[in-house]
């Protein structure tokens, strides 16, 4: 039993739940930090729960932190300013090879994600100018340097694509086993996904659709050397119960699918998706 998992108990925590205040570090940098970005940034707070999942994580100041598909950068300008000069981000994109396997990727869109790994730091730039170390590369190309060093590695909606391409490309596998040597011994991995209903298949939770199964995220996790040690609601929306052909597209922020004003209406008052949180740890032992 791991001694995170020990001091857990014996504090009388709950391993399916942790109140997310317990852990937090520096509540008033990260509120202060929340507090000065932008309108729009902080619209989709109600969704995302900023706040609470990193002090669910256990992020502090100082941390080096492997952020997983870093995007367009919602979380990376908070984790950048909250981090500040002592602190180390990396922005871990899915290997190139991968854009390619999504059907509607076009050259364009090809190229501009491979860009934007080796991009990362000067992106990260634009974001503060604190001093932070931010550095990007993909799970296939993780330096060596780096193994041994990060204290959090988060997987933020991350998972999907990789499970949905393990079968044909074994990405999956092989981004845990990155993040497992990313990891320090004591390090600990942050998820946050898309969460399909407990009545759906395996087959339309394997990610094509954005959807996974809860069980299925941990069982992966537990095969890949990891150890669940909390689970958090504080990123579930009960509002959100596709079907059928449902993706997860078709809420906000993307509205992707092809429906009327009354029917996207409809989508955008349930909000963004219901999503699991998981907290693991790099090993059992």
């Amino acid at each position: 039993m791991s001694i995170l998992r020990i001091c857990l108990l014996s504090a009388g925590i709950l391993l399916t739940e942790v109140t997310p205040v317990v852990y937090a570090a520096d509540a008033d940098t990260l509120n202060t930090v929340l507090a000065a970005r932008s309108d729009e940034d902080k619209a989709r707070d109600g969704a995302r729960q900023p706040l609470e999942t990193l002090n669910f994580f256990q992020v502090k100041p100082g941390m080096t932190i492997a952020e997983a598909l870093p995007g367009g950068g919602w979380y990376t300008r908070i984790l950048a300013n909250y981090l500040g000069p002592q602190g180390t981000l990396y922005g871990v994109n899915y290997p190139d090879s991968l854009w390619a396997l999504l059907s509607y990727a076009s050259p364009e869109f090809i190229a501009k994600r491979i860009a934007s790994t080796k991009d990362f730091a000067a992106k990260v730039a634009t974001f503060t100018d604190n001093g932070i170390t931010a550095e990007g590369f993909t799970f296939d190309t993780v330096p060596t340097r780096v193994e041994g060093t990060v204290d959090r590695v988060l997987l933020i909606r991350a998972l999907h694509n990789l499970n949905r391409f393990q079968p044909e490309a074994g990405t999956r596998a092989q981004a845990l086993a990155a993040t497992h040597a990313m990891l320090k011994n004591d390090g600990l991995v942050g998820v946050v996904q898309h969460r399909a209903p407990a009545s759906a298949d395996e087959e339309w939770a394997s990610g094509s659709r954005g959807y996974l199964s809860q069980p299925a995220v941990i069982a992966m996790f537990e095969e890949a050397g990891f150890a669940l040690i909390a689970q958090s609601e504080i990123n579930a929306n009960p509002m959100d119960q596709p079907s059928g052909e449902d993706s997860v597209w078709r809420l906000a922020p993307s509205l992707r699918s092809n429906i009327d004003d009354e029917q996207s209406e409809a989508m955008a008052a349930i909000g963004e998706s219901d999503r699991m949180t998981l907290l693991f740890s790099k090993s059992s032992e």
